[in-house]
Parts: C-alpha cells; structure tokens; sequence
C-alpha cells in the first residue's frame, strides 16, 4: 500500500498550490470589492477608461479565483470518495501528530463515530500507543510499519505503514488483515492435517515396493527387467511423495510459528563441513568435486543447528544436482561485518534471471524441463523460512548457463563469542 502513500502526498501537493492561487486571488479581488463600496469616495480617474477595464480585469481574477476555489472543493471530494473507496483508512497527521484527515474505514477500524477523530492528538484520536509510537517512528525515520491486533485476540489485526510527508506532516494506512491472517491459519492446519493423513498410507506403499525390490533380486532371472525397471521406478516416485509431505508438513510448522528455536552457539564452518561430508558419496556417484573453504576463528552466530545445517545440505544438494560431471561446488564460509555468511557456488546450469524473483517460492521450479532427479519445489521455501527465522537472508546471484551462488547471512550476537577449538 505504499503507492496510496505517494498518492495522497501528490494530491497534498497539488491542493496546497491551489489553495494558494485562491487565498492569493481572494485577497487581491477584496480590495477590488472595498474600491467598489467605496465608489462615491474614489477619484474621478477611477472612471476613465482605463478605469473601468482595471475593474473588469479585477472581475475576471474573481471569477477565476472561485472557479478555482470549486475546482479545489471538488477535487477534495473526489480524494475524500478515493480513501473511502480503496477500503483501507487513510489517516493525515500534523507534524505535532494531530489528526488532519481521517476517512471513514480509519474510523470504523479504530471504533470512531464518523468525524470525531479530526483535530485530536494521535493517542486520543487512535486510541492505541503502538499506533502513536509507529507514527512518531515514521516522523524520525521517514516510514514505519506495524502489525497490531486491537482491543482482544478477536479484535481487527491491522497492518500500519506510516510514512513522513515532503511536504508536512504523517500520512497513516491502515489495512485489516484479520481475513487473511484466519485463512492462513486455515491452510496451514489444513496442510498439517493432510500431511499426517499421507503419511500412514505413503509409508505403506514405500514398504511394499521395497519388499518388491527385495523379491526381484531374489527371483534373478525370474522377473523380467522391464518389470525391475518398474519396480526401480515405483520406489523413487514413492521417495519423492514422501519427502513431499514431509516437507509440506515441516513448511507447515515453520509458517505457523508452531516449534520453537533450541537457541545455541553455532559453528557454521562445523556445519559447512558436516553438511559436505554428509553428501561426499552422493556426489561422487555424480562425479562432482566438493571444496570447503572456512576462514579461521569465525564467531559463533544463536541459533538451532540442525535447522541451519538442514539450509547448507539443501543448498550443497541442490548445487550437485545441477552441476556437470567433473565440475567444482565450493561452500565458502568467511565473516561479514558484523554477520557470518555463508556461500554456496557451483558451475552448473545456472537460473534465468526472469526466474530468480521466484526462486525461493514454495513449489516453484526454475525451467521444468531441465529439472531432472525430481524435486519437491519446497526445498528453498524451507530454507528461507529458516534462515529468516534466525534474523538471517538468503539471497542468491546467478548466470544462466554459468552456475549458481546461493549466500546465507546470519548475524553475529554482540557481544561477538569466538569460536572454541575444533
């Protein structure tokens, strides 16, 4: 909602502009009227010609002055109808955070009779100080934005951007997100439930086509190869469901917030290595060369350690899958600043740039046709969740045709522990 920002301060712009041709013409044409009243006490110049077109021009600069005076009402009106229109509220504060402007939605959202927020200070008018301190936040800053549910859990849940005009004061949006807020909760209890429900009958199938496998082997030449081919064929696709709704349902638990972090210090050139030596032999089968490059006496970054080795065995796995035999993937580790990131390079098919926006969206695969070995479309979902939910990013740059850089950055506590021995 950030363009009904721009929106508002523009049409401020041209109002403020308006109005000043009018209080401008408003004043020169007043004293045109006084010489008018006045007409017995002029002098006789003032009918002459030259007189009476002075006047008449003076007439014309009235005429245009209220022309653009209801220009201006009207064009207030139609700002007005627009900010009750878009369904969001629309609030104007002045510089010493006094409401200006407030539309109808502001005042239903905040439980306001209709007119009755203007020309209050921000806590009187809005009733809540996290709305106050988002507004006096934008007025050191330049924006802000909140999410803040009102009143009780069953009470509107508002997204607040607030941002400084150029010109003068706060312009406040307000948005109800309780609708969508409930509809993802829905969905998320929806995948959970289903994923459960999968889970029994999925694990069945796998059993029997692994005891199928098992019975192949045995019967040799009994069973025929196209019928082993079969069978090969059953158990990855079943792996692939699987791995699916097992990762649907941890996507499900991370976005709801379900499980808490197991907070500890974590050594990310540890789990860099770790997450390399777990996938050495898959990536041999592949003929891919794995290098771990780790600077020395890296501090340690709060988190859970399964969950951020999880993101570098995705990352690493991911980049074997896509890179040509006899070629390098390197996971370089190193400190940044005041975070430790984290990078994952390969030379491989890399991601067109019309793809890298949507890369990390659950589901989504860049180019299916060169997608081989399967894939659920989850995997940098789940990463990004993760990494965020650590206060990290993940980011990823990318060549088509020249390979891939994913970069996990993770802050460092302050203080900064150092690492122990190895």
């Amino acid at each position: 909602m950030d363009w009904l920002i721009v929106v508002f301060v523009a049409a401020q712009a041209v109002l403020i502009a308006v109005a000043a041709a009018v209080a401008l013409a408003r004043g020169r044409t007043l004293d045109a009227i006084a010489d008018r009243l006045a007409g017995d006490r002029r002098p006789a110049a003032a009918a002459t010609p030259d007189g009476e077109a002075l006047l008449d021009a003076i007439g014309g600069l009235q005429r245009r002055a209220e022309g653009a005076e209801f220009a201006l009402d009207q064009r207030l009106r139609d700002l007005a109808y627009l900010a009750d229109l878009i369904g969001v509220g629309v609030v104007r504060l002045t510089d010493d955070l006094r409401v200006e402007v407030a539309n109808t939605a502001a005042h239903v959202f905040l439980e306001r009779a209709p007119g009755t927020m203007l020309g209050r200070t921000a806590i009187e008018a809005l009733g809540d100080h996290r709305l106050e301190a988002i507004a006096r936040e934008a007025v050191e800053r330049g924006s802000a934005t909140g999410e803040i549910t009102l009143r009780d859990a069953d009470g509107p849940t508002l997204v607040v951007r607030a941002r400084r005009s150029p010109i003068l004061g706060i312009w406040l949006v307000l948005e109800d997100v309780a609708e969508l807020r409930r509809l993802q909760r829905i969905r998320a209890e929806f995948i959970d439930n289903l994923s459960h429900e999968l889970r029994t009958p999925i694990t069945t199938i796998g059993l029997l086509a692994e005891t199928l496998a098992r019975d192949a082997e045995v019967a040799g030449d009994g069973v025929p190869a196209r019928m082993r081919e079969r069978i090969g064929k059953l158990e990855v696709e079943t792996g692939t469901v699987a791995q699916m709704v097992s990762e649907l349902l941890d996507l499900a638990r991370i976005e709801s917030g379900g499980r808490q972090l197991l907070l500890d210090d974590v050594d990310l050139g540890r789990a860099a290595s770790d997450a390399v030596e777990r996938l050495r032999p898959f990536a041999d089968r592949q003929g891919i060369h794995l290098e771990v490059e780790a600077a020395p006496d890296l501090p340690f970054v709060r988190g859970e350690a399964a969950q951020l080795g999880r993101v570098i065995t995705n990352l690493v796995h991911n980049a074997v899958k896509f890179s040509p035999a006899e070629s390098t993937v390197t996971v370089s580790v190193v400190r940044a600043g005041d975070a430790v990131e984290v990078a994952v390079a390969d030379h491989g098919v890399g991601i067109a740039a019309a793809d890298l926006p949507r890369i990390f969206e659950r589901f989504y695969k860049a180019d299916r046709s060169r997608t081989s070995g399967g894939g659920t479309g989850l995997g940098l979902a789940i990463a990004r969740h993760i990494v965020e939910g650590h206060g990290g990013r993940i980011t990823v740059a990318s060549l088509e045709g020249a390979g891939a850089t994913f970069t996990v950055r993770l802050p460092v506590p302050e203080p900064a522990a150092t690492r122990g021995d190895r």
